[in-house]
């Protein structure tokens, strides 16, 4: 399903609906061109999910760790990383981790260690906003694209 935000305000909205949602295990994949909004929109899941830390991009650190209400937010960032150095940041444990939820942004790298049940975001500009396409790879992440309200 696709969505249109045409603010950052509405792209954090999107991404606090998503994150009240999220639970345990559940991958979320954000794939777009630079500043197309995937850290704003995982601001906004983290805020859902409970957290009050400050996301920032974790584009140098590779991953950054923020405490929700519930669980854990592993927020991991591929843009510099190739498939054989996936390993060393962790990623097999932030994906399998049962009281975490694991959002990688530029996921292609990490590819060998998501499970199939995974919602995947692409997003991408648009004059005067931004585009978001919603898929869920599996019977948990298509519930969690009903419940948004997206299909």
């Amino acid at each position: 399903m696709v969505v249109t935000t045409r603010s950052e305000a509405q792209t954090l909205t999107l991404g606090r609906r998503l994150g009240r949602l999220l639970r345990g295990y559940d991958v979320v994949c954000l794939d777009g061109e630079l500043g197309s909004g995937k850290t704003t929109l995982t601001r906004g899941l983290a805020q859902g999910a409970g957290s009050r830390n400050r996301v920032a991009s974790p584009t140098f650190a590779l991953a950054r760790v923020y405490r929700g209400s519930r669980w854990l937010i592993y927020h991991v960032d591929l843009y510099r990383v190739s498939p054989d150095q996936t390993r060393d940041i962790g990623l097999e444990e932030f994906t399998s981790d049962p009281r975490g939820i694991c959002v990688v942004e530029w996921p292609r790298a990490g590819e060998a260690y998501y499970p199939e049940d995974r919602l995947e975001v692409r997003l991408a500009h648009l004059r005067g906003g931004r585009r978001l396409r919603f898929v869920g790879r599996g019977p948990r992440s298509r519930r969690i694209v009903r419940r948004l309200g997206l299909n």
